[in-house]
């Protein structure tokens, strides 16, 4: 019996697909021959490729947020900065395991509202904490821009998941060689910016999650 086609499955195999080929590479056509179908059967599902990502994306954020649908009832319990860390450390976590992760999901348009409760919790807890919705929603798009960056970043220095090997372009070596003479402090700093990347994310993410306390919260 053949399997049913369904936007789901033509996402999930999308996403399966990434590690070989790549987002550039990713085409309709592709995913049809992994699916044993005609690539015409695909546009049923979904009129273009920004919808397949739109898709895909979804089915990384229900990857993204099943281990924090349970941490809140959107009741406005819990610790905002514990709450914030771990959202963004989960989301990177996600994109990670999938080669160009941060460019299939950023820009995209959710397509499953029933995602959006663990925000709509960690939202609530920072208006208990004393946040404006407003000061809330900068701090949590502040954060979000910052990790998505980053692993587009981060995957653009180490391509393929889970491999250690960076991409040439980034071989601290060469760099202190080709700009080290004229410019030995931006040389010095490749070190940190494209080094240990996992230390890098998480000293940026702490500075960040202060200066939202310093900068955001109403009387700090």
């Amino acid at each position: 019996m053949a399997t049913r086609l369904d936007r789901k499955l033509v996402a999930e195999t999308a996403l399966g697909l990434l590690n070989d080929v790549g987002l550039e590479g990713l085409t309709l056509r592709g995913i049809a021959k992994e699916l044993d179908v005609k690539a015409p059967a695909l546009y049923w599902h979904f009129k273009n490729k920004q919808e397949l990502l739109d898709e895909m994306a979804t089915v990384l954020l229900r990857q993204m947020t099943a281990p924090l649908a349970e941490a809140g009832d959107g009741s406005g319990g819990g610790d905002w900065r514990a709450m914030l860390t771990e959202a963004c450390r989960r989301t990177r976590h996600t994109l990670l395991g999938y080669r160009d992760g941060g460019k299939v999901f950023g820009g995209t348009r959710l397509r499953d509202q029933a995602l959006l409760r663990p925000m709509e919790s960690l939202l609530a807890t920072m208006r208990s904490a004393g946040f404006t919705t407003e000061r809330a929603a900068r701090a949590w798009f502040t954060t979000y821009a910052y990790t998505i960056g980053y692993v587009i970043e981060e995957q653009s220095v180490f391509p393929v998941p889970g491999d250690s090997h960076r991409d040439p372009a980034y071989d601290q070596r060469e760099r202190e060689r080709s700009v080290g003479a004229d410019y030995p402090l931006t040389a010095a700093a490749g070190l940190e910016m494209f080094g240990d990347t996992a230390r890098g994310f998480e000293d940026g993410l702490r500075a960040i999650v202060a200066g939202i306390e310093a900068a955001l919260l109403p009387g700090e």
